[in-house]
């Protein structure tokens, strides 16, 4: 599957525009299927105090919402910058048929934009990491996945 030109351009002037007149990060994403974009997204971060605002998840939760499904196979991602591991997270979870960048982790990493220190504490055990996780056995825990399993009205995804 090749890339369409066009709709990177598009990820990079919106990355642009949204540093020049936003005041945001240099980051845009563009979501397309059959050579139409469905959606788009920039950086929000800090325009909306949310970590998880990222181009790359605005346009994936716009393209949802426009195409009424929690899944966007056929669709193509087009993003200015390689995606971060959150990113890349909700990336595999809406299931577009592709994605496409046009800078690297290395790029952003010059830029200070650095997520390699999150890719190396990924094979670390939880509890090791610089936020460190803790697993708590709890007897009532396994509730929720047992409701689900039995559950008629559940969407797999």
């Amino acid at each position: 599957m090749a890339a369409d030109p066009k709709f990177l351009a598009l990820a990079l002037k919106l990355a642009t525009e949204n540093v020049e007149k936003n005041g945001g990060g240099p980051f845009g994403a563009v979501l397309a299927r059959d050579g139409k974009v469905i959606a788009t997204g920039v950086n929000r971060v800090t325009a909306t105090n949310d970590p998880t605002a990222h181009a790359e998840v605005v346009a994936i939760r716009c393209a949802c919402e426009a195409l009424g499904s929690f899944q966007l196979e056929g669709c193509e991602l087009y993003t200015s910058c390689e995606p971060c591991p959150m990113c890349l997270g909700a990336i595999y979870w809406a299931r577009p048929s592709a994605y496409y960048y046009a800078n690297t982790q290395e790029d952003a990493a010059a830029a200070g934009f650095d997520d390699s220190f999150i890719y190396r504490e990924f094979p670390l055990p939880p509890e090791e990491r610089q936020i460190p996780g803790y697993y708590v056995k709890l007897p009532a825990a396994h509730v929720c996945f047992d409701a689900w399993r039995k559950s008629h009205t559940r969407k797999e995804y």
